[in-house]
């Protein structure tokens, strides 16, 4: 062999050698973030993956797995005490390195079951692509379904399941349980952009790491197949595919809530001091030429009107304190857009001061008196006040409370967005407009 062919042979076989490295960092790059194994680094180091960093212009998000916890039939608890499955072609059960295959109808498990001796439990659709029905859950839409595979761990208290799918199909069933699909397309996609977002910073981490699980399904993170998919729904996540907000290069975590009051207010509300990496969570008008967007919607406008003891039983169950015969009760704080951040009630018995904006909205709700929103329709108090943009003064022995908004008034006002999409914004102006100074890519 000649010298110059010897060459080239130990060329190609270096480069091949340095490819074959390369493949191993990268495989054990992404077994570290699939394990949560980035969970140690502060939030001024990284508090993204590094595949959610921007890189170069693309910044594109890849279509990963999310692990979602199933809770029980009104998402009262994570730990079920049976757990019954379904699919039309049937199941297959995987236990350890075990395969069986399941057409008997309906699979029925307890903690109890011999198949849990050697650990979890994967079951997944005999036919690959056919959705899991859970039929021991129910949901808004029924007996619910899911793509993917049904992962059930079993402990002496209970079974707790968990749904591994693809991000992009996990968010063709947020989308409608977070936003009604007969919206217009502009707002869909943009809460698709924000629900992928959302997600994709919940999935830099595990809320479960003893089930290796990113979120559960319920309100705590984003409601997830609560409602009936939709062909809106679908092609506004797909008509966005990837596509997410980001601040600074990173992915921002885009908040989002029912109504605004025609303002927004920032991470003040919750105690947080506004600083460089959430000043994208800014206070804003929700505004167009005409005024407000939503100020012909129900909850824009709101009043209540609750007595004096009903008032004092409500702040007093919520601190744990008898307050006496209620005094006064005033906000002694407010935040940008002019939020309530503190509240003070004083009884012949002693004062509570409530702070931030949901224990504040906590404190005020419960039963016992209602609410007439801005249609004139009227219901019942609920757990919440409806948001913490009001004001309180006394007549007599009533404490009226005008407030306005539904929800607590960070980020996206998903009612304000599609207000503006039928003014004929687009979802990225939308977008722009309720996250200041980022790029949706």
């Amino acid at each position: 062999m000649k010298k110059t062919n010897r060459y080239i042979v130990y060329i190609f076989g270096i480069m091949a050698m340095l490819c074959l490295i390369l493949g191993l960092i990268r495989s054990l790059n992404s077994e570290e973030i699939r394990k949560g194994g980035l969970k140690g680094k502060t939030e001024s180091e990284l508090d993204i993956p590094d595949e959610y960093q921007q890189e170069g212009s693309q910044g594109t998000v890849p279509n990963e797995n999310i692990r979602v916890l199933l809770m029980t039939s009104g998402y009262g608890d994570i730990l079920h005490d049976s757990v019954s499955l379904a699919a039309d072609s049937g199941l297959i059960i995987c236990r350890g390195d075990q395969e069986e295959e399941w057409t008997g109808g309906i699979l029925t498990l307890t903690q109890d079951d011999e198949r849990f001796a050697e650990g979890k439990i994967t079951v997944k659709p005999l036919n690959e692509g056919e959705e899991i029905r859970v039929e021991s859950i129910e949901r808004g839409c029924g007996i619910p379904a899911y793509a993917g595979v049904i992962e059930i761990w079993s402990g002496e208290e209970g079974m707790v399941m968990i749904n591994e799918l693809p991000l992009e199909q996990y968010l063709c069933k947020v989308v409608p349980s977070e936003m009604p699909s007969s919206y217009e397309m502009e707002a869909l996609k943009a809460q698709a952009v924000c629900a992928r977002s959302y997600a994709c910073r919940q999935m830099g981490d595990y809320a479960y790491p003893q089930y290796e699980a990113h979120v559960n399904d319920s309100t705590e993170f984003q409601v997830y197949n609560n409602s009936y998919t939709a062909d809106s729904a679908f092609q506004a996540v797909m008509e966005t595919a990837g596509q997410v907000v980001r601040y600074q290069g990173n992915i921002a975590t885009t908040y989002y809530y029912s109504t605004s009051c025609g303002r927004t207010t920032d991470m003040e509300a919750w105690g947080s001091a506004p600083n460089e990496r959430n000043a994208y969570l800014k206070c804003i008008e929700v505004c167009g030429d005409e005024g407000d967007y939503e100020k012909d919607l129900p909850w824009y406008r709101w009043q209540a009107e609750i007595s004096a003891e009903t008032l004092a039983a409500l702040i007093g169950d919520y601190a744990n304190q008898n307050l006496g015969a209620l005094e006064n009760v005033e906000v002694t704080r407010r935040g940008p857009g002019d939020v309530a951040l503190e509240l003070t009630a004083t009884g012949t018995e002693g004062t509570v001061t409530v702070e931030t904006e949901n224990k504040i909205r906590t404190a005020l709700g419960g039963t016992g008196y209602t609410i007439t929103k801005n249609d004139g329709s009227v219901v019942d108090s609920q757990k919440l006040l409806p948001s913490a943009f009001f004001t309180i003064t006394k007549q007599d022995e009533t404490y009226v409370i005008e407030g306005g908004g539904y929800g607590h008034g960070i980020g996206m006002s998903q009612n304000g967005a599609n207000e503006m999409a039928k003014n004929g914004k687009t979802y990225r102006e939308i977008l722009e407009l309720f996250y200041q100074n980022v790029t949706i890519e």
